[in-house]
């Protein structure tokens, strides 16, 4: 099997191209959620925690050879731990509603039928015969 024809079977395959499909919509998903904490739910953060930006936040630990503070932004990684708190519970909000909207299908039970008339009979003369 040449190159070509192994990687073309390989890329039609039906996981290949569910996985494509689901990482193009998780992207857009992810758009629509950082726009959701961005835009709707750290304002609302910012106004509870008094308007600290928790991004501006830092230590000095030297100096560079230009004379520049070298500073330890402790306050980024703090924002980026919010942020995905915040991401991750939005996430699993709609993941939760989504599986709500999903019904398990209702099992059925079949009811087992009679048997046949002829085994009914059978049975009737086995009893009458095991009496004697």
């Amino acid at each position: 099997m040449s190159f070509a024809s192994e990687f073309k079977e390989f890329a039609m395959k039906g996981n290949v191209v569910d996985l494509a499909v689901g990482v193009v919509i998780g992207a857009a998903f992810g758009k629509i959620v950082s726009s959701l904490v961005e835009n709707v739910v750290m304002p609302v953060v910012g106004l509870l925690t008094g308007g600290v930006n928790f991004s501006t936040l830092a230590v000095t630990i030297g100096s560079s050879a230009k004379g520049e503070p070298v500073l330890l932004k402790y306050g980024a990684f703090i924002q980026s731990v919010v942020d995905f708190l915040i991401v991750a519970f939005v996430i699993f909000l709609a993941i939760k509603a989504i599986n709500r909207l999903k019904k398990p299908a209702p099992v059925v039970v079949a009811a087992v039928p009679p048997p046949p008339r002829q085994e009914v009979l059978l049975e009737e003369i086995r009893n009458l015969l095991a009496k004697r």
